[in-house]
């Protein structure tokens, strides 16, 4: 061991305590505003069914459409991987896993819509039935991870409506057993901020109602309308909409139709790979990054239904959808009908099986101390076992391939895709 040096320094250490004591109300905002990422499981997607059509049997027969779909115009991987182009290596594997996620819980996440979509005649008794049904599902096991309803905005003309409904629903749930750890509730055409304060106001009023703990009841914003990305006086309203939901924003949900519509793209062109869409897209994007606000692509309105030429084209657009969101870090997306979600699937597992062993690989050299030809930095562990553990959410990856090329634990994998505010250096391991 070398000589060691001298050390000196040339401050009093009321130097740092007055430095630190000046940023103590910027150390308290950072921690307020910026969180991190709950660490929770995203869904890869959100389904949408009107509440007039929504039964205990959805689910289930959307998985069963799926199959059909599958088995009439792919019934095997090859014709599956060469309609979306999957390599050799993959198809198989990808083929299997599609088909056993459509058997075993094929929507992640649903939403019975009471806005757009819906077209009942007794909207009372439609929401009461989506409390019951849904309480139903969870209490016997065949709920989705996620489940909730999508309510009408808040805008004058449908405000009432909109309330109500929401307090139907909620108070059903509570009457058939509870409120349910996946229950997600999505406000629509969110133009101003005052919206959002409206609707926490509104949940306040009933989580202080029947006792339950304050917070409790959380929201995601869709995003449906040039205003808000972009208010009347140039700030992204979009990010004054994560701080007026006072900590229950959830996630910011991209409308594809209704912003393209707003912004007067035509129909033809109306898509989520738009210019206009990547714009939204990208602020969304920044103002929820360290929110813990997550952010979801929109749809596709092109069905794959028909003739099999025209559901292989259908299937090559939500494919190639898929994987360009997923690239631009867009880790959830709508489905619209049963036959968008094998390539849904598909997409999502061969983006997690196409990078896993170069990302273990890297996560454990990294781990390690290792090296390799990579110099990766510990904000990019924290991307590399994020995105680990959203392989291993979904069903791409499996724990034991995992843990056998990181050497880690499930545990140590997510220290390090949430570690604590200015520890992104700690190791990890078993």
């Amino acid at each position: 061991m070398g000589q060691q040096e001298k050390v000196s320094t040339s401050l009093a250490g009321a130097v740092s305590e007055d430095i630190s004591s000046s940023l103590a109300a910027v150390d308290a905002e950072l921690d307020r505003r910026y969180p991190g990422d709950p660490g929770t499981r995203q869904p890869v997607h959100t389904v949408y069914v009107p509440g007039d059509a929504f039964d205990a049997g959805t689910i289930r027969s959307w998985g069963d459409q799926a199959l059909a779909a599958l088995d009439e115009h792919a019934p095997d991987a090859a014709s599956f991987a060469a309609v979306l182009g999957l390599s050799d290596a993959l198809a198989e594997d990808v083929y299997a896993r599609v088909r056993t996620k459509l058997e075993r819980e094929p929507i992640e996440d649903l939403r019975v819509d009471f806005e757009d979509g819906y077209a009942g005649q007794d909207e009372d008794q439609d929401a009461a039935r989506a409390a019951r049904l849904i309480s139903e599902a969870y209490a016997g096991g065949t709920a989705a991870p996620y489940m909730g309803i999508r309510m009408k905005c808040m805008e004058a003309a449908v405000r009432d409506r909109g309330i109500r409904t929401t307090d139907v629903f909620l108070t059903g749930l509570l009457e058939h057993g509870g409120l349910p750890d996946g229950l997600v509730l999505t406000l629509p055409k969110v133009t101003y901020p005052e919206q959002v304060t409206a609707f926490v106001r509104l949940l306040e009023a009933f989580e202080k109602a029947h006792g339950l703990d304050a917070g409790r009841l959380g929201f995601e914003i869709q995003i449906e309308t040039s205003q808000s990305i972009l208010a009347a006086d140039g700030t992204a309203a979009v990010a004054r909409m994560i701080d007026a939901a006072e900590g229950r924003a959830t996630g910011l949900h991209y409308g594809t139709f209704d912003y393209s519509a707003c912004l007067g793209v035509s129909a033809a062109y109306q898509a989520s790979d738009h210019p206009a869409a990547d714009h939204a897209k990208a602020i969304m994007q920044v103002a929820a990054a360290g929110t813990g606000v997550r952010v979801s692509d929109g749809s596709t309105n092109v069905l794959p239904v028909g003739s099999t030429a025209h559901v292989h084209e259908a299937w090559k657009l939500h494919y190639g959808l898929t994987r360009r969101a997923l690239a631009r870090a867009y880790y959830q997306g709508w489905d619209m009908h049963p036959g968008h979600i094998p390539t849904r699937y598909a997409a999502v597992f061969a983006f997690y099986r196409e990078g896993f062993e170069t990302a273990a690989k890297r996560l454990s050299a990294y781990a390690n101390h290792a090296g390799g030809d990579v110099m990766d930095e510990p904000a990019t562990a924290k991307a590399l076992s994020s995105y680990l553990l959203r392989g291993l959410q979904c069903g791409a990856l499996d724990t034991a391939e995992v843990d056998a090329l990181t050497g880690m634990t499930r545990a140590a994998l997510e220290r390090f895709a949430a570690p604590r505010r200015g520890d992104l250096t700690a190791g990890a391991g078993r």
